[in-house]
């Protein structure tokens, strides 16, 4: 009996030495082996806890964003290391269906959470992974889907679908800060896990400053990043440039290219492309040729956005030789069917007056997924312009069947159409349908039909038309823009040629005050004015040369003729 149990016991023995390993346990041993295992493994529940509710504080710290809010976006581009092209994650599921998460997205209804839209995009079997989110992040920021984009990176940081990265972590104080203020994205920098707190963060959130219009605030964080050895990106000292490109503000331009010099910030394209467009935008064609020149100085390569920009503002000038040059390059550098691009095109080969080309870029257009409606007014204005009046109406009618006549702006183009050929009893019936379609005539369309019934010698009408046009509440964006510029010198050169010096000092003011007057050809319609009224005015050639414009062989001419009034 004692055999057998003794037996038994050795087996016992026997089995838990084969469990363990090749040592064999007695009973009291594995007892206080088991009780170091449940300890060790308190120990190990008990750091998981303290994770999780570190993990629970961060989360409580982002401010969750209530759907029935609404918040005016701003217009905006933070920082991104990456494009879409060289993002750095292999995505394992097609294009098609990182595409598909994104549109879930976009499609929600007002009110419903974006986590619907998770759900069934893994309800369906796919996994999230950080490339669908970068993808839904940039298609959401370009529609200005500003507080969805919150809601998306607020899902991630809470659910954690994978290891949120810094990339993560910028997009969501980007959009804490455009949505809920700089205050909170202060606060939330504060908690986002040190080892993320890098230059990418510190760079979103003094573009975040900077689109506030907080510039001091902005500049003493990027005299932290300094002192934290962080690089700043060019994309800071962008915004800083165009936040500094008004004329009363633009001395210190060269004090911020100096700095970025000194923070050893390499400028980019896209630097020089809005120093030259600033150029553009004061219609200083010397400048921006110089600015082109330290572009090249510097080895940086010209995009086609550089191209648009110096063949727009020679074309703006009426030099089309060189305008045509630069078109040449355009289109040489020109990646894609960018639709931007393609807009521009339109109206340099309207300006050229090269209907092959023009009906070339159209058909790439209609090539495109969508046409949008502003491509259909450009190409309306540029066949206009080169007179080609039927092919204008047909695609006005095209896009009066796709898109509708909902906008006063379409009516508009067409309206440009008809009053710059003197075709006023089609305006006029176009000014009346856009009055049934519920559409209110704005200055713009005033301004065009003065143009349109100077043409058609109606002289008293028109005077009354510009009259009311000239009541009506205007943007100094609109007064600055080159239609309404171009619009208003025609209607001076007709009050040029009947010698009505007060119509045409009335509205060169405008032309002035945008700086258009910096042309010889808007000069020499001034004093052309002079010469048929035959009034003798001494300091038209200084009026001219203060005003930025140099004199041609015409402008001597035309002096030379008014020196015959001189009483």
């Amino acid at each position: 009996m004692f055999g057998g149990a003794f037996a038994r016991r050795k087996r016992r023995s026997l089995r838990l030495g084969a469990f363990a390993g090749t040592r064999v346990w007695n009973l009291p041993t594995l007892k206080q082996t088991i009780l170091l295992s449940i300890g060790a493994r308190s120990e190990s529940m008990r750091a998981i806890v303290a994770i999780l509710q570190l993990r629970s504080t961060f989360i409580q710290a982002i401010r969750r964003t209530p759907c029935g809010i609404q918040i005016h976006h701003l217009n905006s581009r933070f920082l991104c290391t990456q494009s879409p092209q060289e993002f750095p994650f292999k995505d394992p599921d097609t294009a098609e269906n990182s595409e598909s998460l994104s549109l879930r997205i976009e499609k929600l209804p007002k009110g419903e959470s974006v986590g619907s839209a998770f759900r069934s995009w893994m309800g369906d079997g796919f996994p999230v992974h950080p490339g669908h989110i970068f993808h839904a992040i940039n298609r959401l920021r370009k529609l200005n889907f500003n507080k969805r984009a919150l809601e998306v990176m607020e899902w991630v940081i809470r659910e954690r679908p994978y290891r949120p990265r810094e990339l993560d972590y910028s997009y969501l104080l980007e959009f804490t800060t455009k949505l809920h203020g700089i205050l909170h994205g202060e606060k939330l920098l504060s908690r986002i896990p040190c080892e993320f707190q890098n230059e990418l963060l510190y760079n979103n959130l003094v573009i975040a400053c900077l689109d506030k219009g907080v510039i001091r605030l902005s500049l003493e964080y990027m005299k932290k990043m300094r002192e934290l050895g962080h690089p700043i990106s060019h994309l800071v000292f962008n915004r800083l440039i165009i936040l500094h490109s008004s004329p009363n503000r633009k001395k210190m331009i060269p004090k911020l290219l100096t700095q970025m010099k000194a923070d050893k910030v390499t400028p980019h394209v896209s630097t020089y492309n809005i120093l030259m467009k600033i150029e553009a935008n004061e219609h200083n064609l010397e400048n921006l040729v110089k600015v082109f020149g330290h572009m090249k100085q510097a080895q940086v390569e010209p995009n086609e956005i550089s191209y648009c920009i110096l063949a727009t503002a020679h074309a703006v000038a009426r030099l089309y030789t060189a305008t045509e040059a630069y078109v040449e390059a355009v289109e040489k550098s020109i990646t894609g069917n960018n639709w931007s691009t393609l807009d521009v095109l339109l109206i340099l080969y309207g300006h050229l007056g090269n209907q092959k080309e023009l009906e070339r870029v159209w058909g790439i257009i209609q090539g495109l997924p969508f046409v949008r409606s502003k491509s259909y007014m450009l190409a309306i204005e540029a066949f206009g312009r080169m007179g080609q009046l039927n092919r204008a109406e047909e695609l006005w009618f095209e896009m009066e069947s796709r898109k509708g006549l909902k906008s006063v702006e379409k009516f508009n183009s067409m309206m440009t159409v008809y009053c710059k050929h003197g075709l006023i009893d089609k305006a006029v019936r176009l000014y009346k349908n856009m009055k049934t379609n519920g559409c209110k005539p704005n200055a713009i369309t005033y301004r065009q039909l003065a143009l349109g019934c100077l043409k058609a010698g109606m002289a008293e009408q028109a005077l009354k038309t510009l009259d009311l046009g000239m009541r009506l509440a205007i943007s100094k964006k609109v007064r600055n823009s080159t239609p309404w510029l171009e619009t208003t010198l025609s209607i001076v050169e007709i009050f040029s040629e009947k010698g009505d010096v007060g119509n045409v000092e009335r509205l060169f003011e405008e032309l002035h005050r945008a700086k258009y007057c910096r042309y010889t050809f808007v000069y020499n319609v001034l004093i052309k004015a002079y010469v048929k009224a035959k009034i003798y005015d001494p300091n038209l050639l200084r009026r001219m040369i203060l005003g930025g414009a140099r004199p041609d062989a015409e402008t001597y001419s035309l002096l030379k003729v008014a020196e015959q009034f001189r009483i």
